[in-house]
Parts: structure tokens; sequence; C-alpha cells
């Protein structure tokens, strides 16, 4: 190992780090809180409720079960709210199906047999997922195709394997050049 190679790593490690800190700090906190979120008590990821029957047989069709649940989020959050759906989440060993809006991380919960409401919720692990992998800025920006998200996970995902690869070599090569320097002597 030369420690000229050596010196280009530190360097390269170094640099990377500063340039990129505020990121991966931001990545580290948003990874630590999505890995805890089932188990935050409802904080982060609310509880899924339990519906009146897992039967499917015995639900409500879809359409009508999201008729309820837009109308719950116009009545009971915000009027003015985007009914735009980010996804459906059917729990049938549940019972429940769960709509969750595109604006605001909104969350209703409904019961698929009977239709009732059983939880309103604000998705805070939505938007930790979406600070977490850069895709706030698609949904700020109002980008197609999600491109700024792409780009982060890309410069990201790069200065990890850099980071890798350049910290192995800074613990490794002063172990090389030890071994040299005793095999010269």
């Amino acid at each position: 190992m030369n420690t000229k190679i050596l010196r280009l790593f530190r360097k390269i490690h170094r640099t990377t780090g500063a340039l990129l800190f505020i990121f991966f700090f931001l990545v580290s906190i948003t990874a630590l809180l999505l890995g805890w979120k089932k188990n935050s008590g409802g904080l982060i990821l609310p509880n899924t409720s339990i519906g009146s029957s897992t039967n499917l047989n015995e639900w409500l069709p879809i359409d009508s079960l999201h008729k309820i649940a837009v109308q719950t989020l116009h009545d009971k959050v915000d009027s003015k709210l985007s009914t735009e759906l980010d996804r459906i989440d059917i729990r049938n060993n549940k019972g429940v199906v769960k709509f969750v809006f595109v604006e605001g991380y909104w969350e209703i919960q409904v019961d698929g047999a009977n239709g009732k409401v059983l939880q309103i919720l604000h998705r805070r692990s939505d938007l930790i997922e979406d600070l977490h992998d850069g895709s706030f800025l698609d949904y700020y920006f109002n980008t197609k195709g999600e491109p700024i998200k792409l780009i982060y996970t890309s410069i990201m995902g790069i200065a990890l394997f850099t980071f890798t690869i350049t910290g192995f070599w800074l613990w490794y090569g002063p172990i090389q050049i030890r071994k040299q320097k005793r095999s010269v002597n």
C-alpha cells in the first residue's frame, strides 16, 4: 500500500463527508425513525384498527368505501384538500381498508364491512420516508417521474459506496504499511 494512495483516500473521504454531512445526517435520522415506525405506538406509523369482519364477501364495494373516506376527509379534516389517493391499503385480515391521500399525508381507516370510519390519522411515516429518499422535493416542485429522487438517491448511494471503500482503506492501509516496514527491517 502506497502512502500517496492512502492520503488520496483520506482526502476523498474527508471532502465527501464535509460536502454531504447534512444529507447523511438527514438520511441516518430518518432511517432510524423508519426502522422504529411499527414500534412507535402509533406516533410515526398509525396503528391499524380492527374492523367488524374479515370475510370479503361481507364487505361493501371499494368505491363505496372510497366515497366514505373522501367525505370524511372533507368533513373532518379540510374541505380544500385534494382527494387524490396515494394508495389504498386493504387489510382483509383486520377487516380494514386504509385510504392514504397524497396531500397532507392523511389516512382514513374504514371498516370494510359496514363503512364505519375507524380512524383519521396523519401518516408521519410517509413524510419521513419522503424526506429519507428525497421524493419530497419532487412533490414540492411538482416534477413528473421523480427525477430529483433519482438524482438524490444516486448521489447518496455513490457517496456511501465511496465512504465504504475509502473508509476500509483508511483502516487497512496503515496495517499494510506497518507490515511492509517490518518486512524491510
